[in-house]
């Protein structure tokens, strides 16, 4: 990339998000025109980790054929689901009447976003090649750093491309965010868009190879291993080549600050039910990432600035009550490109310009679904006998042999019911009453010091060579980071030194410690005090620390040279 060039639309990350937007824009476009995707992974799709199981309805547009390409990347369809409720012991599927429309996932796709990514990447690079007058440059390896403002308008951005300070800068008429905060949270910030805080969840994850064959099958599960009071469940895909997609997530809006996520997932994979799936098995990868959970009331107030817009995770299109997030983050680039199209025609690419973006979001079926799901995250607040009471009753009446009715009737479900109808059992949410706007909490206010973690019950007789320590998993996420890259900056140690001694005076870690994913954080004693160190070699990038540290004292970045973890083929 030379010092200073300029493109009509700059995407920041090749997500399916921006991907879909671009194969849209060269669809449309009537002329010439310049499009650039920066990538700071070392390849499209080895920074994007998500196992979906996705409705096809993006797809059918975007790729009308593409259940016949032999290319295409599937996993799988999904030929059976269930919600699975978990005890430590045994395992019982919510009766399928019991089971609401949007857990029922037969017909999906079962994709590696990791491939998918890629696989659009290639075919974009084929359209655009076709078409005269169309360019489309992507950059893996340059992450963007620095939103470049003239007056309140974006005019482009500064990229990283040696790791030291002689950056470029990129400009465009329109440049898009579908990161997930690296920079898109420096335009909320400037512009005070997003009134009510994002807030997140992590997901854990593991490919395995096993020896039978489970493709097709989908299971979502509740209960074990998650303590009282934890916002959390697993999910397990079957896909092809006798590969298994084994994960879990969990919510940081948590008063715990020792969550562990990847050690929850070593909980569940000690349940004989998912024991006997990965019988013989090799485990292949291991990754993690961050979900944005807040869905409809965490919206940006505007999805559209002068010469900028958020699609995707950068927007928060995730809906979380349907496990719905590939479908409507390539929709939003769908609808985006149409409205940059339409400004670029008109040689305008003003606020008011890009303005219609919104409308256009939130009366397709993103805004639509979104707005009928507004309540679901908050319930569990609301209602909080459902984490605390009801679901450890259930996971208590299956492993003592009396089913989920047999958990039900014990604890008695005078509160409970009123909160599983307003969680769209049977399909009861589909039009819920309007209670007013929800207002969020940020996640790193939740971490307690003062937290005792509940009794729960362990799973026994496992097989020890199936389950690993964080330290040893992170060896399966293939992290790769050039000498000197320290990517997360901590503002001021001794604001860490008094958060040190906060939690640790309490028996506790640090959720800067506690929650990681990879073994990046901890605290050591040196020169008599402890003392907050970072292991950047093993960070997977998934800003779990930047999001539940208490006293916002760290800030991840985007890493230079492509450095970080690999997630293809996951």
């Amino acid at each position: 990339m030379s010092q200073n060039i300029a493109y009509d639309v700059a995407l920041v990350g090749a997500s399916p998000s921006n991907l879909t937007l671009a194969h849209r824009l060269v669809d449309l476009a009537q002329g010439p025109i310049r499009i650039a995707i920066l990538e700071k992974g070392k390849s499209v799709g080895a920074h994007l980790l998500s196992g979906a199981v996705s409705n096809p309805r993006v797809l059918n547009k975007v790729f009308p054929n593409w259940k016949e390409d032999e290319t295409f990347p599937l996993e799988g369809i999904c030929k059976e689901s269930y919600v699975t409720f978990m005890g430590a012991e045994k395992v019982e599927d919510a009766p399928r009447f019991a089971v609401p429309p949007h857990f029922k996932k037969e017909g999906y796709a079962i994709l590696s976003v990791s491939d998918l990514a890629a696989w659009m990447a290639d075919r974009l690079t084929e359209k655009a090649a076709a078409k005269e007058g169309v360019v489309v440059d992507i950059y893996p390896t340059f992450p963007a750093k620095e939103i470049i403002y003239k007056g309140d308008a974006v005019v482009g951005v500064r990229v990283d491309s040696t790791g030291d300070n002689a950056k470029d800068i990129l400009h465009a008429k329109v440049t898009v965010f579908g990161d997930k905060g690296f920079v898109s949270r420096d335009l909320c910030d400037k512009f005070a868009l997003r009134k009510n805080p994002q807030v997140w969840g992590v997901g854990v994850k593991e490919i395995w190879e096993t020896e039978e064959s489970y493709e097709g099958k989908v299971w979502h599960t509740a209960g074990y291993p998650a303590q009282p009071g934890l916002y959390g469940g697993g999910f397990i895909y079957g896909c092809k080549h006798n590969k298994l997609i084994v994960g879990y997530v969990c919510a940081l809006d948590n008063d715990n600050p020792n969550l562990e996520p990847p050690q929850l997932l070593q909980d569940l994979k000690k349940s004989p039910w998912v024991q006997k799936m990965l019988k013989g098995g090799k485990l292949m990868r291991y990754g993690a990432a961050v979900l944005p959970e807040g869905g409809y009331y965490s919206l940006p107030e505007k999805f559209a600035v002068a010469g900028a817009m958020m699609v995707g995770d950068a927007l928060g299109t995730l809906d979380i009550k349907r496990f719905s997030g590939v479908d409507k983050a390539m929709e939003s680039g769908w609808i985006a490109a149409e409205v940059i199209a339409d400004a670029l025609a008109k040689g305008d690419t003003s606020e008011a310009a890009l303005a219609p973006y919104k409308a256009k979001v939130m009366d397709s079926f993103i805004g639509k679904e979104l707005f009928e799901a507004r309540y679901f995250k908050q319930t569990f607040h609301t209602y909080p006998e459902i984490l605390n009471d009801a679901f450890p009753a259930f996971a208590a009446g299956v492993d003592a042999g009396r089913g989920l009715f047999g958990g039900a009737l014990a604890f008695g479900l005078s509160g409970p019911f009123r909160a599983l109808k307003l969680l769209g059992a049977r399909g009861m949410m589909e039009n819920p009453s309007d209670r007013g706007a929800v207002a969020y909490k940020e996640d790193r206010t939740y971490p307690n010091p003062a937290y005792k973690k509940p009794e729960g019950a362990k799973a026994e007789g496992y097989d020890r060579k199936t389950v690993f320590t964080t330290a040893d998993i992170v060896y399966y996420a293939h992290t790769h980071y050039e000498e000197g890259v320290q990517h997360i900056d901590e503002f001021d140690k001794n604001v860490c030194y008094s958060c040190i001694n906060r939690y640790e005076g309490a028996g506790k870690r640090p959720p800067c410690v506690g929650d990681c994913t990879a073994e990046v954080h901890e605290v050591m004693e040196i020169n008599g005090k402890r003392t907050h160190k970072m292991a950047f070699e093993n960070c997977v990038q998934c800003t779990t620390c930047e999001i539940v540290c208490p006293p916002k004292n760290l800030r991840v970045n985007a890493a230079p040279y492509g450095s970080g973890p690999d997630f293809s083929n996951m």
